[in-house]
């Protein structure tokens, strides 16, 4: 072995030490509430200055740069196939994981072990199905209600008036959000944009995601009208600082519910009702299905309209998302994708 492989075979040696320290330094920063503390400190620091800096782009800067970052990573994979490159090649490899492995924990990984909101509540029951089928007839005549005041296409089907308002509306919401709840700063800073990747969007299940690199809150905007609004509550709630995904759901109820906006409100409402129906189902299915008997006619034609768009999209790229996001879930101490039980956990004890 010649002086240059040595040099280079000690570096990636030693990257590779940087990241299995990385993993062990981040886990141990997990199980101190003094650094969690401090990272959601730093969080409320950076999310301002992402914003400033990114909110004017007017597409999402957070899709290109994952789109550059996917070029490099395959250029590095396919120079490993290269003998002459493959030792630089691995050793670059070796530095990206190291930097992107840091970023992301700093900027955003850490925040998934800060206090839960269940916790914060005054009741911390466990979820009662009773509790839960009074509940859904609530939110059932509730989504009546709004449901007729909102607008339709031309088959019927709940179609959005005006989406700048919707986001300036959640951004107000965000003030009102009860203080025990929450005490994160709300930046009033309007970095909501349609992903780039809709196309493929629609066959992952993916709704939204957010960028912890540019605090950007991106959605699918070719989704049906009925899940729009909720998926931005939901994704501004990651904005705010709230990590876990049942969590967010949790802040996108709280800014919707009582709203004066009738197309948020109603889709938050809508969504409020399927959670609850899908918590149900497990028990009662028919009681499930007597609520959805029960829709009235615009409800009915959104469901409708709903299922025939994830029908359409249904594929290979719908498992595989699925699969990898519950992985992802499981390993930032939340629950699988299909699990919604957290979600009810906190919205009956909120209710009460």
């Amino acid at each position: 072995m010649d002086t240059k492989n040595i040099h280079t075979y000690k570096k990636k040696r030693f990257w590779a030490g940087i990241l299995l320290a990385q993993f062990f330094l981040f886990f141990a920063f997990s199980k101190s509430q003094l650094f969690i503390s401090a990272f959601e400190k730093f969080f409320e620091l950076q999310k301002v200055f992402h914003q400033i800096i990114f909110s004017w782009i007017p597409f999402s800067f957070g899709d290109v740069l994952y789109v550059l970052l996917g070029i490099v990573c395959l250029y590095l994979i396919f120079q490993l196939f290269n003998r002459k490159k493959r030792n630089s090649s691995l050793l670059k490899f070796l530095v990206l994981i190291n930097l992107f492995y840091f970023s992301y924990q700093v900027s955003w990984g850490m925040l998934y072990f800060q206090t839960p909101i269940i916790k914060k509540l005054r009741n911390q029951e466990r979820p009662n199905i009773e509790k839960a089928r009074r509940l859904a007839l609530i939110y059932l005549e509730k989504c009546k209600s709004t449901r007729q005041l909102v607008s339709e296409d031309k088959n019927g089907i709940f179609v959005i008036r005006n989406l700048k308002i919707i986001q300036k509306e959640i951004l107000s919401q965000q003030l009102m959000l009860p203080q025990y709840i929450s005490d994160k700063k709300v930046t009033a800073v309007n970095s909501i944009k349609p992903s780039l990747f809709k196309d493929i969007m629609n066959f992952t299940g993916i709704l939204g995601y957010y960028n912890p690199f540019t605090a950007e809150a991106q959605y699918n905007s070719k989704l049906p009208s009925s899940f729009i609004p909720f998926t931005l509550a939901h994704e501004t709630s990651h904005q705010l600082g709230f990590a876990r995904e049942q969590e967010a759901n949790f802040i996108g109820y709280l800014v919707g519910i009582n709203s004066k906006n009738s197309d948020l409100r109603y889709s938050t409402e809508y969504f409020t009702l399927k959670s609850l129906l899908r918590f149900i189902a497990e028990e009662d299915p028919a009681f499930a299905k007597a609520v959805i008997k029960n829709y009235s006619s615009g409800m009915k034609r959104d469901r409708l309209y709903e299922k025939s768009f994830i029908l359409k999209h249904q594929g290979w790229l719908d498992d595989f998302f699925g699969f990898t996001n519950n992985l992802f879930l499981q390993s930032n101490q939340q629950e699988g994708s299909v699990t919604y039980s957290y979600f009810i956990d906190l919205l009956l004890n909120y209710e009460q």
